[in-house]
């Protein structure tokens, strides 16, 4: 597996960088409406889960689920939603998302329709506690060989 012309994932970090490790990153996504999106991108091109090898697989989600972990933690969601469509950008990331019951799209996904106007204070009060929930996700990422 290596770089592929022409992919974002393999020419750009995808987001703002949370986390750098040797095979993957964390991103946090700008995606309107949804403060707590992160995604989770593998290093090299792949273009499915099962291109991988088995342990980094395993190592793939041990990260998906550190992020996952740090989200309930600290924002206590009514859901994670956990993705890897890849039918826009072909190459392998899962999207970890918190939830809430009053965002704009739930309990729909957020690719779904608009079901009610966003709460502002509530995506800020989200926003504002980023930085605490990613130096946890960077602390815990940190112990492994990610």
């Amino acid at each position: 597996m290596t770089k592929q012309q022409g992919c974002p994932f393999c020419e750009g970090p995808g987001g703002r960088v949370v986390f750098e490790g040797a095979k993957l990153r964390v991103i946090h996504a700008e995606e309107a409406g949804f403060p707590a999106f992160y995604r989770v991108i593998w290093r090299e091109h792949a273009a499915e889960f099962s291109d991988l090898d088995a342990a980094d697989r395993v190592l793939c989600m041990e990260a998906v689920t550190v992020v996952e972990q740090c989200l309930r933690e600290h924002l206590a969601p009514a859901k994670i939603n956990l993705a890897a469509l890849g039918n826009m950008v072909p190459h392998l990331h899962w999207h970890v998302i918190a939830r809430f019951a009053d965002d704009t799209h739930f309990p729909g996904s957020v690719w779904a329709p608009v079901q009610r106007e966003p709460n502002a204070a509530h995506n800020a009060a989200v926003a504002a506690r980023l930085p605490a929930i990613e130096s946890a996700m960077i602390a815990r990422l940190g112990t492994r060989s990610f």
